[in-house]
């Protein structure tokens, strides 16, 4: 149950409530990049697996976005040393929930006082906690059954703190260490927090969803609810499933396992080489198996949005691996938006590049095991971490952050499912008839579907205050 001081920090009320949350995140991460710095300058002997899970535990217990941001940090390859990111890997959304009285005070300034007239029952245990917020079930007049996401208090707030404490961490995280620059990554993870603020704009993603995967039979959007939705307010109708580990927990045979890995495939790729938009989040609490083996998918908040050359980059970098064309791999990473690489640089990215499509390279079934299994990727990045360091760092850009957290999250969800599959044919399904006037074609398309009059490509709103 939430302390009444628990629930003093989560309100955002008093003041000093929220300082005594910055101190704790200040403590957390500071904690962090001291020790790490110590052991690298100092030459100190730490545990890192004991401070990692020390590190998990005291972020876990935090409400607001820098237990996302651990999360995010935890699929970005060399963002931060393998312990911790396989420590922060395993955050799950559960944070403490706000109590009651302080889910009534919330639910009132959103759709006012009589906002429990506005539904037949109101759950007044949250079903789930997550980072910025929580979700009840409800049921409305005409007895359909609801999920309601509630965001925290006092987010901006939040978001700001725990941005200042991740720019801390990675500028002291390149004083030692210049193999990836960071700068470009902290932009964008700034900017995909503050739109996770904005739920009208989730409830528009949702409603793009709902068109691009429209003829996909392997998956349930959930339909928002307007009239009882606000910026900082979502309901939606409620998606009956199973989360995925208690799934394999009924210990489903291969047939089915590969099936949903088939549906994960096109439910997450079929938006991203038919319209350029990409689910940047394959956590294992944003979808759930329904009947048939379909597919919920759930929470739209953190969407990315690429232009068609960079869609295209992905598909011209794949071809080029397959066709070992050196030329082929620097037009594709130019069009990623790389800058200034040489043959060297060139060499490192394709070792990378060559372990994240492996397995699309063979036309035959292979067990996602054979190609994905943690050893080898966290072996490999560590070799590639070496190289970079070696011939003196590179910048990523900005859109390929979120890309690559999408494939290494979607490669863990397939490791657990045990999947095999012919990953070669899923992809060609989605490429073969891909062009970039096409895709943006498609894009203009579903911009006007979806009303967003400054088409996909247009900039986040201000944060909802």
């Amino acid at each position: 149950m939430t302390s009444e001081h628990d629930n003093a920090r989560l309100d955002g009320r008093p003041f000093g409530g929220r300082l005594r949350r910055y101190a704790r995140v200040t403590t957390t991460m500071g904690g962090l990049a001291a020790r790490v710095a110590g052991e690298r300058y100092l030459g100190w002997d730490i545990d890192r697996g004991k401070h990692a899970a020390d590190l998990r535990q005291a972020l876990g217990g935090l409400k607001g976005p820098i237990m996302k941001v651990a999360q995010i940090l935890s699929t970005i390859p060399d963002a931060l040393p393998p312990e911790y990111a396989d420590e922060l890997a395993g955050l799950q959304a559960d944070a403490p929930a706000m109590g009651w009285l302080f889910t009534k005070r919330r639910m009132a300034s959103e759709l006012g006082a009589d906002w429990q007239q506005k539904f037949s029952a109101f759950d007044r245990e949250a079903i789930s906690a997550a980072s910025l917020g929580q979700v009840h079930r409800a049921t409305d007049h005409d007895g359909k059954a609801l999920a309601v996401k509630l965001q925290y208090p006092d987010m901006q707030s939040a978001i700001q703190a725990d941005l200042r404490q991740l720019k801390l961490l990675f500028q002291l995280y390149e004083r030692y260490d210049s193999a990836i620059s960071t700068s470009d990554i902290y932009d964008e993870l700034s900017e995909r927090l503050y739109e996770e603020l904005d739920y009208r704009r989730e409830a528009q993603n949702m409603q793009l969803y709902q068109h691009m995967l429209a003829e996909e039979a392997c998956v349930e959007v959930p339909q928002h609810r307007p009239d009882l939705s606000t910026g900082r307010l979502l309901t939606m109708n409620w998606l009956d499933g199973t989360r995925l580990m208690p799934f394999l927990d009924t210990k489903p045979d291969q047939e089915t396992r590969n099936q949903i890995a088939k549906h994960m495939f096109r439910v997450w790729y079929v938006p991203f080489y038919y319209y350029g938009v990409i689910h940047g989040d394959p956590h294992l609490g944003n979808y759930s198996i329904a009947a048939y083996n379909r597919i919920n998918l759930m929470d739209f908040g953190s969407i990315r949005l690429f232009r068609p050359e960079f869609v295209a980059g992905v598909i011209e970098l794949y071809k080029a691996l397959r066709d070992n064309d050196k030329a082929q791999a620097v037009d594709a990473y130019e069009r990623w938006g790389f800058t200034g690489l040489d043959n060297e640089a060139i060499d490192v990215l394709n070792m990378w590049a060559e372990f994240i499509y492996a397995p699309l390279l063979e036309d035959r079934v292979r067990p996602i095991q054979q190609m994905r299994n943690g050893k080898a990727g966290r072996e490999l990045a560590g070799k590639v971490h070496q190289e970079l360091k070696r011939i003196g760092g590179i910048r990523p850009p900005r859109e390929f952050v979120l890309m690559d957290r999408a494939a290494v999250g979607l490669g863990s969800v397939f490791m657990h499912l045990g999947a095999e599959v012919n990953w070669h044919e899923l992809f060609h399904d989605l490429i073969d008839d891909f062009s970039v006037e096409g895709l943006a074609n498609r894009q203009r398309a579903a911009a006007e579907k979806v009303g967003l009059p400054d088409g996909l490509m247009a900039p986040a709103p201000d944060p909802v205050l």
